[in-house]
């Protein structure tokens, strides 16, 4: 689980997505699992609490950054 960069230059705004390790940062990916807004205040995260989950159950390991994002949200990693 990883940030996808979407949003204009200079507003950026994420997708949390699943991907394969060898794909690229913006590139292809399994399944978006919701969305990072990090430009309002406070910062808006909206998730897939469920689909989380069953990716964790999966095996899924997210990023520092997303691991972080679902600390907020109460889903422990």
């Amino acid at each position: 689980m990883r940030l996808t960069r979407v949003g204009a230059k200079g507003k950026p705004s994420y997708r949390v997505v699943v991907a394969d390790s060898v794909c690229p940062r913006d590139g292809k990916f399994l399944e978006i699992l919701g969305n990072y807004d990090p430009n309002q205040n406070p910062a808006v995260v909206i998730l897939k609490e469920e689909r989380v989950r069953q990716w964790l159950a999966k095996g899924a390991k997210p990023t520092l950054t997303v691991s972080q994002l679902l600390e907020k949200k109460g889903i422990r990693v």
